[in-house]
């Protein structure tokens, strides 16, 4: 690994002079879509403007359980109504850092919703069927995301089809350098879009392997049967592409209990060799791990962990781990070093919580020099 003083510097001029071959590039990026609420619970409120707001989660738990067989009210104050979804979230920081998008998902039928209209003005976008909808409420120490799927059901293979039909969809497929398939557990048809995309689609492209990345997007309420048939689909994919499997911490300990792997401490080393034994068995390109603090992979020529510019104070947490994705995937892009892509998957999260804006090349150029 590269000096931890001069990792930020090597990332910083890579990015700047790496800025017009990602302006080359193309992604493609699916297949879901949300609109979200981030919300703040009120503790106590002061006057018509000011209040102060429950700050844990450990809070909010105890005021919900103290109206157990009673009653409550709880006020949420919105503090933004932003586009959302893993897919939508990552694509946007894609295109921010000059990859030109494509996303497949369902972000407003017959029309675009208003959410998506700026990503809509950057990106080629198919949308297939209504959003989802998220209240998202945050806190200092995690946040409680309470959703809407009933349209969700609309994204499967079928229905793509009729939207972007297969002749199509290959030209997508044949000119982007990276593809994301992201948010499986909620897309309860991502099993046949998987099958559909391995069997039809990669037989046709040409060239040498794309990246492909996936992620899981917290697992915890699928069966054990499940996520062990998604993760021999996931890699098989390794066949026709370049796989990165991106997963935090939890996700890691999920897909290590299904693949017969001890969960590991919490420390670096233990999750980076985590990340080598979860890569050796699947047989991916990559497999990395991004806890809140830091972020580790592994690849066939070896592993490495980064420290992350962590903040006790976020603004947002919402879609921090898909701009983690975004910034490392471009790292990939770009033929950076694991060490390299992963400081660049943290900056970028790290300057999203920070300012609850999408960094482009010049803002993470800066904020890079200041790590």
């Amino acid at each position: 690994m590269s000096s931890l003083r001069s990792l930020p510097l090597q990332v910083a001029t890579s990015l700047k002079t790496g800025s017009s071959q990602l302006e080359g590039s193309k992604v493609l990026v699916g297949f879901d879509g949300f609109v979200d609420n981030i919300l703040h619970v009120v503790k106590s409120r002061e006057s018509a403007s000011k209040y102060t707001r429950l700050n844990t989660i450990k809070e909010f738990a105890e005021r919900v359980s103290g109206a157990a067989g009673l009653s409550t009210n709880m006020e949420m104050v919105v503090q933004m109504c932003k586009l959302g979804g893993n897919g939508p979230i990552m694509a946007n920081a894609l295109g921010a850092y000059g990859s030109g998008v494509t996303y497949l998902g369902n972000l407003g039928k017959p029309t675009l919703h208003p959410v998506f209209a700026d990503f809509a003005k950057t990106a080629e976008v198919h949308s297939i069927a209504e959003p989802g909808y998220t209240d998202a409420i945050e806190f200092d120490d995690g946040k409680l995301m309470f959703g809407k799927h009933e349209s969700l059901r609309e994204v499967n293979w079928v229905n793509l089809l009729k939207h972007v039909p297969e002749k199509q969809l290959v030209k997508i497929f044949q000119r982007s350098n990276l593809i994301a398939m992201v948010n499986w557990t909620m897309l309860t048809q991502m099993k046949g879009i998987f099958q559909k995309v391995s069997s039809v689609i990669a037989p046709q492209l040409k060239g040498e392997k794309r990246l492909m990345f996936f992620d899981l997007a917290d697992p915890a309420k699928r069966s054990s049967e499940d996520i062990a048939e998604v993760l021999k689909q996931i890699a098989k994919f390794e066949k026709h592409f370049r796989v990165i499997l991106g997963l935090n911490l939890r996700e890691s300990f999920q897909a290590g209990e299904v693949l017969g792997v001890r969960q590991p401490e919490e420390t670096h080393a233990a999750v980076t060799a985590h990340a080598v034994r979860l890569r050796e068995i699947l047989g991916v390109h990559i497999v990395v791990i991004h806890p809140t603090q830091f972020a580790a992979a592994a690849n066939a020529q070896g592993a490495t962990f980064v420290e992350g510019p962590y903040t006790p104070k976020p603004k947002i947490t919402t879609g921090a781990g898909d701009h983690f994705n975004a910034g490392f995937c471009t790292g990939c892009m770009l033929g950076l070093d694991l060490a390299q892509s992963l400081l660049l998957g943290v900056a970028t999260s790290g300057f999203y919580v920070r300012t609850a804006k999408t960094p482009k090349v010049a803002d993470m150029v800066k904020f890079l020099k200041t790590l």
